[in-house]
């Protein structure tokens, strides 16, 4: 398997973990790091694993089921540094949005951790 797909399936495993509110899968995804940092649409940046962490704890507390089509994906892989453009077209209960998204990952011990998530919700035409 190339690198590109190794990172292509540690993004997926982490919009599998998003899907299924899992903060086991989610916190497998992470790396567990003070340097690590991750932006919702419409929150400030948090920084370090436990407020990461925590952010995604909140998130799992709703009542709707998620589902993500991921479009317009690209992998770039640059050494032991990887990143992941693309649209994260969410469908939560009766809501429907889309969010363009930045995942950048670090190989840590042979695998691919999550370091950087920046979503930013895209305005309507």
């Amino acid at each position: 398997m190339t690198e590109a797909e190794e990172l292509t399936q540690a993004n997926e495993a982490f919009y599998a973990a998003f899907e299924a509110r899992d903060l086991d899968a989610m916190s497998e995804v992470w790396l567990h790091e003070d340097h690590v940092s991750c932006t919702h649409p419409g929150w400030a940046t948090l920084r370090g694993w436990p407020a990461v962490a925590a952010s995604w704890f909140a998130l799992f507390q709703g009542d709707h089921p998620m589902q993500f089509i991921l479009t317009n994906v690209e992998v770039q892989v640059e050494g032991q540094v990887g990143w992941v453009t693309l649209d994260e077209n969410l469908i939560a209960g009766a809501q429907a949005q889309t969010v363009a998204a930045v995942n950048v990952f670090t190989r840590c011990e042979g695998r691919w951790r999550l370091v950087v998530h920046l979503g930013s919700g895209i305005a309507p035409d």
